[in-house]
């Protein structure tokens, strides 16, 4: 991991600083969107930080069960130490998503409202995170100009396909969030979109595979394509449709502006740092 900043005895990553200007980001971004919802905002800022330590506690626990099992079957004491890396996004998003939906059910919360106003935020926090991520891509076979050297190695990078369509989404998203047709369909269009994301990327990565060129996250990403389809063909049906407001020139330009000024950061921050 690239280490940026020593105070003392305390070490900061680059990894553990851009989740955490990530998550920052999202929970400030959801609040502001559930209080202008007329959603009881101060408690889901409680459960958003709920559902932060439910998702790292599920992306280590993902890591560990399925990408190196037996590593940490020899080394259990290892698994705590998540600064040494090893977290699963998948893993994350299970973890986050269990945590908040027992939450808002215990509080009594309208859940998919809930879940729309949250799924912007989400893959927001989910790009910016992935900036600082220090998993690489497969070697390339033909030499490009984007991509980055590691031990003499010119490889696909991997984060950078992976944030700059995760800005791509997250604009869709912050458009469809005032046109949506029924309650959820933000939420479940998120989860489409980003397994797609994941499993387009995933072909430039390295994870062990569990037919042909599939990896094991190509097999999560399918399943939530297939869950998001199911639930949206049921989410129709029971739905009451929802009254679309109308997006002006300014949000859609305001929106695009937004993320392209993400995306050229993001590039120049992970090149600087990476490259």
């Amino acid at each position: 991991m690239k280490q940026v900043l020593t105070i003392g005895p305390i070490h900061i990553y680059f990894f553990g600083l851009m989740i955490a200007l990530g998550a920052l980001t999202a929970i400030i971004l959801f609040v502001r969107e559930a209080k202008h919802k007329g959603l009881n905002h101060r408690l889901l800022l409680d459960g958003a930080l709920y559902s932060l330590l439910g998702g790292i506690v599920g992306a280590r626990l993902v890591y560990v069960l399925v990408y190196n099992p037996a590593y940490y079957l020899a080394n259990p004491m290892e698994i705590i130490f998540i600064n040494k890396g090893g977290l699963s996004i998948h893993g994350g998003i299970l973890g986050g998503f269990l945590v908040g939906y027992l939450f808002i059910k215990s509080h009594k919360l309208p859940f998919w409202e809930v879940a729309d106003t949250v799924a912007p935020a989400l893959i927001l926090a989910q790009g910016i995170g992935r900036v600082g991520c220090d998993v690489f891509g497969a070697p390339m076979g033909t030499p490009l100009p984007w991509g980055v050297t590691v031990d003499g190695v010119l490889l696909h990078p991997a984060q950078v396909y992976e944030f700059l369509l995760d800005y791509l989404l997250f604009a869709y998203l912050w458009l469809k969030r005032t046109r949506a047709s029924y309650s959820g369909q933000v939420f479940l269009h998120y989860l489409i979109g980003y397994s797609l994301i994941r499993g387009i990327v995933e072909f430039t990565r390295t994870n062990p595979v569990v037919y042909g060129p599939f990896t094991v996250a190509h097999l999560m990403s399918a399943i939530g394509i297939v869950i998001g389809l199911i639930l949206i063909w049921r989410r129709k049906q029971e739905a009451q449709p929802k009254a679309s407001a109308t997006s002006s020139t300014i949000n859609l330009w305001g929106t695009s502006l937004t993320t392209l000024l993400l995306m050229v950061g993001s590039l120049l921050v992970y090149y600087g740092v990476q490259g």
